[in-house]
């Protein structure tokens, strides 16, 4: 079993900590159903370090053997076959925003959507850009349909990626540049759930060969969430089924 034991310290400094709500025992215990390079998994891991909550990953490998996703037993724990999930004793809830919420929900502190409503608004509406206009379209299954339905070369499918991720972002940093909400973070000084979904598509565009020089709002926030233990700790590289490096 993965425990991320260190999350607790990764709560943002000026954060009193976060506390359980409810009665702790062993029914409310939380599993993550993650893949490392997962960007919506990722997304949910940062929330989660943000609040210093403990939880147990369980890898579902997205490629290998066709994927694990795809293995019997799997689309009960989500008909979609996607992850992440996440599983609070014997709720098992979905979809990254989501659970996001869920968080903010049942441990309010740290929050991650701000005040006042007009904030919170803009804070969803920047995670919305992301988890639905960008990240749908360079989708692993969009990829894998691709390659295996409509043979399109490698080369097409990366400029595909590259593409729609430019294009949003391209817009996200005329949403950030010289706005007054804009701060530290994509809305004020504390990172927000806007900042959960910017950063793994960073990753993303990073691995994708996107110039991301051409983005200095995007880039300058990136810096100052990888900065805190919860977003670093919740870099892919730091996963437990993350590859070995070769030798």
């Amino acid at each position: 079993m993965v425990v991320h034991r260190a999350a607790r310290r990764a709560i943002v400094k000026r954060s009193p900590g976060a506390r359980y709500q409810g009665k702790r025992d062993v029914s409310d215990r939380l599993q993550l159903y993650s893949y490392w390079r997962s960007s919506a998994a990722y997304r949910v891991r940062i929330g989660l370090n943000l609040k210093g909550l403990r939880y147990e990953t369980i890898p579902v490998h997205l490629v290998r053997d066709g994927g694990e996703q795809h293995a019997e037993g799997f689309g009960a724990v989500n008909p979609q076959r996607l992850v992440p999930i996440l599983k609070h004793g014997n709720r098992q809830l979905r979809q990254s925003l989501a659970i996001l919420e869920y968080l903010d929900e049942t441990w309010p502190t740290p929050p991650l959507l701000p005040s006042p409503a007009r904030d919170r608004q803009r804070a969803r509406a920047i995670a919305q850009t992301v988890a639905c206009d960008i990240h749908p379209l360079n989708n692993l299954r969009v990829i894998q349909y691709f390659e295996d339905t409509w043979r399109v070369p490698q080369s097409e499918r990366d400029e595909w990626v590259r593409h729609w991720i430019v294009e949003g972002f391209q817009a996200l940093e005329t949403m950030l540049v010289d706005h007054p909400a804009t701060g530290m973070f994509c809305v004020g000084d504390i990172p927000t759930v806007a900042d959960c979904a910017l950063v793994p598509q960073v990753y993303n565009a990073r691995r994708y060969g996107v110039a991301m020089a051409s983005y200095p709002a995007i880039e300058r926030i990136e810096r100052a969430c990888l900065a805190l233990p919860a977003f670093d700790a919740a870099r892919p590289e730091r996963q437990p089924d993350c590859p070995a490096p070769a030798a």
